[in-house]
C-alpha cells in the first residue's frame, strides 16, 4: 500500500511540474521602463517632490517626458507648473536629475494667446503666428523666435509644441483661426514662417513639434470638446506646409490632430489612423521622425473611444509618444495605467513587438541627437 500512495505522490508531483512548464506565468515582453519611454504627462506643482506620483513616473517608469502649463484648466490655478524663469529652471533642473533617461521637457510657445511663458511672469514679450504673418518679415519672425528660444535654453525647457502649420482656411475656427493660431491662408507662407521659428530653435538646440496633421486650420468645432469632422472642411492644400518643411528642414517631429477626416480615412479619427500616420505621414509624404499625439485625454478621443482602444490604435497607427495633458482631466496615475495597457496589448497580440521597437528606436534616435546634447551641455554649463 504504501508503495502504491509512493507512485501515486511522485506521478502527481511530476504532472504538476509539467504543468508548470507548460504554462509559464505571463511574461511581460518589454519591462515599464522602456514602455515608460512612449508615455508623456502633465502634473501639478511648481517643485518636484519625491513623493509625488509625477517623482515615481520619472524615477520608475521612465516616462519619455513631461509637458509643463502655466494654468490649471480645472481648478484655476495660474501657477500651475511656471511661476518664473527661476523657478522654472530649477524645477526642470530637479526633472533632469530624476530621469534615467534625458526627458522631453515641453511647452506650448507658440506666441500669444497660446503661451505657456507669459511676459506677466518675467518671460520675453512674445506675438501670434497671426501677426508675424500678416507683417511678413522674415526679420521679425526670426527675432521673436531667436529671444524665445534662447529663453528655453536657460530654464532647461527643451521642446516645444510649436510651430503651428495649420493654414487659416477658416478665420472663425473657434481652436485655431480664432486664436490667431495659424500664420496664413497662404500655405507657402504658413511654411515659409515656420521654417524661419524652426531655424531659430533648432540654432539653441531646441526640438521644434509640427503640428496638427494632417490640418486643424478648416475645423468649425474644437477637438479639446468633443468629435471634430473636418470632412467637408479640409483641403488638401493644409499639407502643403509639411510637403515644403520636410523639404527644406531637418523636422524630427510631428504632433497629430485628433480630427476625422473621411477624405483619408472614413473610420477613425487622425491620432488613431493608421490611414493617415503609418500611410499619410510615413509612406506618402516620407516622415521618418517621432510622432507625438495631441492630448489623449481631449474629449475627441477620450468620450468617443476610452482608453485602452484608443492606446492600441494610436500605437497601431504609427504614434510614437502619447501624451495625456493632465490638465482637461486630472488622473495623477495615468502614466502607471498606460503602460501596463501597453504591455498587456503586447502580450495579447494586438500591438505587435516590431511595432514598439520601431517606435523605440525613433524616439532613442531623436533622444540622442537632441535632447541629450542640449541636456548635457546645460548640465556642463550650470557647474
Amino acid at each position: 500500500m504504501n508503495r502504491i500512495l509512493l507512485s501515486l505522490f511522485l506521478l502527481i508531483t511530476f504532472w504538476g511540474c509539467q504543468q508548470s512548464q507548460s504554462e509559464p506565468e505571463p511574461k511581460q515582453i518589454f519591462d515599464t521602463q522602456r514602455i515608460g519611454q512612449m508615455i508623456m504627462v502633465g502634473f501639478r506643482g511648481t517643485e518636484l517632490s519625491k513623493d509625488s506620483t509625477i517623482y515615481k513616473d520619472l524615477t520608475e517608469r521612465n516616462i519619455s517626458g513631461v509637458v509643463l502649463f502655466d494654468r490649471d484648466v480645472i481648478t484655476g490655478n495660474r501657477n500651475r507648473n511656471i511661476e518664473n524663469p527661476s523657478q522654472l529652471m530649477h524645477l526642470n533642473n530637479a526633472i533632469i536629475s530624476a530621469t534615467p533617461n534625458s526627458p522631453f521637457i515641453a511647452v506650448d510657445q507658440e506666441g500669444g494667446l497660446v503661451s505657456r511663458l507669459k511676459e506677466s511672469k518675467g518671460f520675453p514679450k512674445s506675438v501670434s503666428a497671426e501677426y508675424l504673418g500678416n507683417l511678413d518679415n522674415e526679420d521679425s519672425t526670426r527675432h521673436y523666435a531667436s529671444i524665445m528660444a534662447q529663453e528655453f535654453m536657460v530654464v532647461r525647457t527643451n521642446t516645444n509644441f510649436a510651430p503651428v502649420v495649420d493654414v487659416n482656411t477658416n478665420p472663425n475656427n473657434p481652436v485655431i483661426g480664432k486664436l490667431e493660431r495659424s500664420y496664413s491662408s497662404d500655405p507657402e507662407k504658413v511654411a515659409e514662417h515656420a521654417g524661419y521659428a524652426i531655424d531659430e530653435y533648432s540654432r539653441e538646440g531646441i526640438l521644434s513639434v509640427l503640428k496638427h496633421f494632417p490640418g486643424h486650420g478648416s475645423s468649425t468645432s474644437d477637438s479639446h470638446l468633443g468629435f471634430t469632422d473636418v470632412t467637408d472642411t479640409w483641403d488638401p492644400k493644409e499639407l502643403i506646409p509639411y510637403k515644403e518643411l520636410f523639404a527644406n528642414h531637418d523636422i524630427r517631429a510631428v504632433m497629430t490632430a485628433h480630427i476625422f477626416n473621411a477624405n483619408i480615412d472614413s473610420v477613425w479619427p487622425a491620432t488613431l489612423s493608421k490611414k493617415t500616420i503609418n500611410g499619410l505621414l510615413r509612406d506618402s509624404l516620407g516622415f521618418d521622425g517621432v510622432v507625438f499625439s495631441d492630448d489623449m485625454q481631449m474629449d475627441a478621443i477620450r468620450d468617443e473611444y476610452g482608453l485602452e482602444t484608443a492606446i492600441q490604435q494610436a500605437i497601431n497607427a504609427g504614434v510614437d509618444v502619447l501624451i495625456f495633458g493632465n490638465n482637461l482631466h486630472y488622473e495623477p496615475d495615468i502614466a502607471e495605467r498606460a503602460i501596463e495597457i501597453i504591455q498587456k496589448l503586447v502580450r495579447e497580440g494586438k500591438i505587435e513587438k516590431e511595432t514598439i521597437e520601431r517606435s523605440l528606436a525613433r524616439i532613442d534616435s531623436l533622444k540622442i541627437d537632441v535632447i541629450d546634447e542640449l541636456c548635457s551641455c546645460m548640465d556642463f554649463l550650470n557647474e
